[in-house]
């Protein structure tokens, strides 16, 4: 039986985040014949005008959520309408509990955190949405940097919540669908499928959006200046309490105003400008790996490849090798 698909989509959707994820699927199905097969879906079929202006032929959505796999949400400028389209998040709701697994690619992620799919589950999205989101939905543990997360179903006694795959912006689509690739046929297929459109199968820079410390300032922003005194004294501790006091704040509140003006709390920030800073010393073949965890402010060799695996999801050892073999040539 192949995965079906379906492709949600909304009046203002991307066409290339719906482009990228069906070319991995288009090709996969070449690799493997009827290993995946869609179909576009909207709350008000019976066409989709994308953001370019090009109507879409879509379906309605399924009343038979038995008949879907795979829900995919495409993302694009119309998904804040579209978080208020009460028929299409009342399907979104019903899909939860259907057993089919749920996507999202770029901003689609905002339309399921608005149905509710991603209440304390971990999510991400395009970069420019990070400070929205987590303002409209304090209730999802973002990860702003990743390219795409993945979060395993829950089977509990009252609660039962799908698997879930979201992902950062547009071409991130097609790392994410790799990885689904990848999780449903092997290593070998998402390989073969991204030599045959001519992409990375991993970026080389790790699964992460590198949100540089210019990503987490605001022109008119308040913090700035301690975010770029921080970048310069990574070896420092800087606990809540002492930042706060540095821009004359209640830790409580400042934590509050960091958060809402930046989309990161502040411990996630700190150790996002350190695992940048390291990601470039071992790039550049700097000192010792433990000589770049203590300047760093990691302390210890464990808790960097910890940040690491988190943030970028490969360990530091893969970046020392990047810098040695781009050395070499």
């Amino acid at each position: 039986m192949p995965c079906r698909i379906a492709f949600v989509l909304f009046p203002g959707f991307q066409q290339l985040d719906l482009a990228g994820p069906m070319a991995v699927f288009e090709v996969a199905r070449l690799a493997r014949p009827g290993s995946y097969d869609w179909r576009l879906v909207a709350s008000e079929p019976p066409a989709v005008r994308s953001s370019a202006g090009v109507a879409w032929p879509v379906q309605a959505l399924p009343r038979r959520l038995g008949d879907v796999d795979l829900v995919m949400v495409i993302g694009g400028d119309g998904v804040d309408a579209a978080c208020h389209d009460a028929r299409l998040v009342a399907w979104l709701q019903r899909v939860s509990g259907s057993g089919a697994r749920v996507a999202s690619i770029c901003s689609g992620s905002l339309l399921l955190a608005a149905a509710g799919l991603l209440d304390d589950r971990t999510a991400t999205t395009h970069w420019s949405r990070s400070q929205q989101f987590a303002n409209e939905f304090p209730a999802v543990r973002l990860q702003p940097d990743r390219i795409y997360v993945r979060e395993p179903a829950v089977r509990g006694r009252s609660r039962r919540l799908p698997e879930i795959w979201t992902s950062a912006g547009m071409t991130a689509g097609i790392d994410l669908c790799l990885a689904l690739l990848a999780h449903d046929h092997g290593e070998d297929v998402a390989r073969e499928a991204a030599r045959q459109l001519v992409v990375e199968r991993q970026r080389p820079g790790g699964q992460s959006q590198f949100s540089p410390l210019l990503e987490l300032q605001r022109p008119d922003g308040r913090f700035g200046t301690l975010l770029d005194d921080v970048r310069h004294n990574l070896k420092h501790d800087h606990r809540v309490e002492d930042l706060a006091a540095r821009v004359c704040m209640s830790p409580r509140h400042f934590a509050r105003c960091f958060r809402a003006e930046t989309g990161a709390t502040p411990a996630h920030a700190i150790e996002r400008l350190r695992v940048e800073a390291a990601r470039a010393a071992l790039e550049g073949g700097l000192p010792s790996v433990q000589r770049i965890a203590e300047d760093c402010g990691f302390g210890s060799t464990e808790r960097m490849r910890r940040s690491f695996q988190r943030l970028l999801g490969r360990p530091p050892a893969a970046f020392r090798k990047a810098g040695e073999s781009r050395a070499r040539h």
